[in-house]
């Protein structure tokens, strides 16, 4: 996972997803869109490449949240990277 001028980058889907037209991606699309309803912002970037998904909103609240959650994951970055 990374993060560069407010865009998440995280290994999500499998590599074979490239597009985001793809059914995986559609729906990872469709979740990310349905939070930013429940934050009242926007979806500003969304961008598959090689199963790697980069996104962003328009709300720093919401990109800290996310952050927060990923860098908890067990398989998430140390806090600082």
């Amino acid at each position: 996972m990374t993060m560069s001028s407010g865009i998440i980058e995280v290994d999500l889907l499998s590599r074979d997803v490239n597009s985001e037209t793809h059914p995986e991606a559609v729906r990872f699309r469709e979740v990310l869109e349905s939070v930013a309803e429940e934050y009242q912002c926007r979806l500003t970037h969304f961008e598959v490449r090689e199963g790697t998904v980069s996104f962003s909103f328009d709300s720093d609240g919401l990109v800290t949240d996310i952050l927060k959650i990923l860098q908890a994951a067990p398989d998430g970055p140390a806090p600082g990277e």
